[in-house]
């Protein structure tokens, strides 16, 4: 239910501010309906109306918002999300429609990592009235989800180890009365062996685990969530550069979308059985570190040569995946922050996005667009397979070429789902390089609703 203290309440007619929202075709006809102080008002501070764009005109004893959007009869996500992050903090309401295809941007607008700060301001809620009531909660529960993304990627590695992303699992797992098994250090070597060789080299305090949970009737559809969950890379003994190590913390993003993916599966009691799984390391430098040229055993009995440490993630994320479909899944996804190359193609705002069937494609891209929260699509192309040959092994884990590196790595993780498995794998930057209204620089759910509106729509 909506709590009280929420951005988003119910309009019952409380006082509240109003919210004018206008764009370029209609600003003339709204100013001449304004009384002259007002005129002069929005004259003063050069408003003219365009997306994003807001000022404060006199309304009597109190004050009103105008504020520009492309289109007052048609909102976007993101349309009210620089009033949610920038008004006064006080009740508003909008002075023409419901705001319902918004409430997420506004809600968004509000959110702050403030964890480590000491002079961060408190300075109150901005609360938005709507008469969309049974768009309240979506709203809220996308944001909470969204927010969790955020927390857990912009927390430093040191205090967002494998141990903390458990403790994550654990939680959700007693709110929800989920079942939970770790698997952890040493006894990850004979079940998970790709997992242990690339955590055995972190400290006791970041040991590697792989983390489990399930959740709802064994009879409903099996669905599997895999989120890589490297809580830290170094690139291992082929170490990155001290500029490439910066963001870092960020690499496990993936884990960070599958748990919150998991916790709106959950509270919105969707009619599958859950299988949640994050294998969590860290990739880190020591003298039992894995090598180059060593040769890894997988819980899939295939071989692989490590051709580069720093293509670590495929390989935990190849374990949990063999994992996932030994139950014979009806639908996986798995999120990772996987390849730059993915970056190079699509930039930071576009997860690229990998399916077997195009129909999934299709459904998770119309989510996507309907969300606000877009994706694309590459491709899995065959004729890539040949960049993992190896000369020793079944499979080597990077290509001796700098061509098609997304591809290259979802097929490697192709390898390790079973046939016949409807599989989707978003290769996501899990962060923001600069601000965008409602969405903060910093770490970010982007492919997150996507996946949720295609979930609704199979087994809501």
């Amino acid at each position: 239910m909506t709590d009280k203290h929420a951005p988003i309440q119910p309009d019952r007619d409380q006082p509240a501010t109003p919210i004018h929202l206008v764009d370029k075709t209609g600003l003339e006809a709204f100013t001449k309906g304004l009384p002259a102080v007002a005129r002069a008002a929005l004259a003063a501070q050069k408003f003219s109306a365009a997306p994003y764009e807001q000022a404060i005109i006199p309304d009597g004893e109190q004050f009103a918002v105008v504020a520009g959007v492309s289109d007052p009869d048609d909102l976007d996500t993101w349309c009210l999300a620089r009033l949610g992050e920038t008004l006064p903090a006080g009740t508003y309401r909008l002075a023409n429609g419901d705001g319902a295809a918004a409430l997420f941007g506004w809600a968004s607008g509000q959110y702050r990592f403030d964890r480590y700060r000491a002079d961060s301001p408190d300075d109150g809620a901005r609360v938005l009235l709507t008469k969309a009531v049974k768009a309240i909660d979506p709203a809220l529960a996308e944001m909470a989800a969204t927010a969790l993304v955020r927390d857990l990627v912009n927390t430093p590695a040191e205090d967002m180890g494998p141990a903390q992303l458990e403790a994550e699992a654990s939680r959700l797992a007693k709110a929800h009365k989920a079942e939970l098994k770790v698997t952890s250090g040493d006894a990850l070597e004979t079940g998970y062996p790709m997992v242990h060789a690339v955590g055995r080299a972190a400290s006791r305090h970041h040991a590697p685990r792989l983390i489990e949970l399930t959740w709802g009737d064994p009879s409903h559809p099996r669905v599997a969530l895999v989120g890589k969950g490297v809580c830290f890379d170094s690139g291992g003994l082929d170490i990155k550069p001290a500029s490439g190590m910066l963001l870092m913390k960020k690499d496990m993003g993936g884990a960070a979308h599958v748990l919150a993916l998991a916790q709106l599966i959950m509270q919105h009691h969707l009619k599958v059985r859950l299988h949640l799984l994050i294998p969590a390391v860290e990739n880190a430098i020591s003298g039992n570190a894995f090598r180059p040229g060593d040769v890894l055993r997988s819980r899939a009995g295939i071989s692989v040569e490590i051709g580069n440490t720093d293509a670590e993630g495929r390989l935990v994320l190849g374990d949990a995946l063999t994992r996932a479909g030994e139950e014979a899944p009806e639908l996986v996804i798995d999120f990772a922050t996987l390849t730059g190359a993915a970056r190079v193609a699509v930039g930071p705002d576009l997860p690229a996005l990998f399916t077997r069937r195009d129909e999934t494609a299709a459904e998770m891209l119309a989510a996507g667009e309907a969300a606000n929260d877009p994706c694309w699509r590459l491709p899995l192309y065959e004729g890539y397979r040949e960049y993992l040959k190896s000369d020793i092994a079944d499979l080597g884990n990077s290509s001796s070429n700098g061509f098609a590196g997304a591809s290259v790595g979802a097929l490697f993780l192709d390898r390790f789902v079973p046939e016949g498995i409807d599989w989707a794998h978003f290769d996501t930057f899990a962060w923001r390089p600069a601000a965008k209204p409602g969405r903060p620089k910093g770490g970010d759910a982007l492919g997150l609703r996507a996946a949720w509106g295609l979930l609704k729509g199979r087994y809501g």
